[in-house]
């Protein structure tokens, strides 16, 4: 079964130069897999036009959805729009249907700077909610979202139930093995089994289990095999919890 992927690019050099926090991307880590979306990239840019477009259609060429964060607005640093157009050579537009919801809603008070967050990539689509004031504007498979955390979180919310798709199958075995001592079995269930994700994760600092491993697939089935063979593989006396 083919996956679906996603990649997010977080824009600002707030981010990269540590004025303000990204919560956008581990905020969106988790609803992505929620929603059976594998994410398999995140980068963090500078305010750059040439970078920014450069990311955009690297990513949108290598997965399914990409997400950005930051660089919408009305000042010189906000640079997303045109760089998301460069990204695929459209003409940055002005979008009539958003330049006449600005108008309705400034009415006297639209200036230059509240007119600009009408321009859009060329041939973009408007994702309308009621939950939303503004729409969430998508160029081919670029979801442009603002940077401020609120914001973000609503209109990624409003849009979210159109990335679902099969979900992951999980399951979990905690073991007090040392994880050197069942790095060979895990190994052999790995290579006997390509569809499914394994994954090690020693602690320190808990006296109950010393490995927490995960089993992953999208197939529920390959994932249970996996399982079962890896539990016959662990010393029964480890185990402290298998889920």
């Amino acid at each position: 079964m083919r996956q679906k992927t996603a990649a997010i690019v977080v824009i600002g050099n707030e981010i990269l130069t540590g004025k303000s926090e990204d919560r956008n991307a581990s905020f969106l880590i988790t609803e992505l897999y929620a929603l059976g979306v594998a994410l398999r990239r995140i980068v963090i840019i500078p305010d750059e036009v040439e970078v920014i477009a450069a990311a955009v259609h690297e990513c949108a060429e290598g997965f399914d959805y990409v997400f950005t964060s930051g660089g919408v607005g009305p000042t010189h640093d906000d640079v997303t729009i045109e760089a998301v157009a460069r990204a695929f050579g459209r003409e940055v537009v002005r979008h009539p249907e958003l330049e006449a919801m600005l108008r309705s809603y400034f009415g006297d008070g639209i200036d230059a700077a509240r007119l600009r967050m009408a321009d859009t990539p060329e041939g973009s689509e408007l994702i309308k909610d009621e939950a939303m004031r503004w729409p969430v504007l998508a160029t081919r498979n670029v979801y442009v979202l603002p940077g401020v955390p609120e914001l973000f979180r609503k209109k990624f919310e409003a849009i979210r139930e159109r990335f679902r798709t099969e979900p992951f199958h999980v399951h979990t075995i905690y073991t007090r093995q040392d994880e050197f001592d069942i790095a060979s079995g895990l190994e052999v269930v790995a290579a006997g089994n390509p569809e499914v994700e394994i994954g090690s994760y020693p602690t320190f600092t808990r006296e109950d289990y010393r490995v927490k491993i995960t089993i992953e697939s999208k197939e529920l089935d390959e994932v249970e095999r996996a399982r079962d063979q890896l539990l016959r593989l662990l010393d029964p006396a480890s185990l402290a919890q298998v889920e």
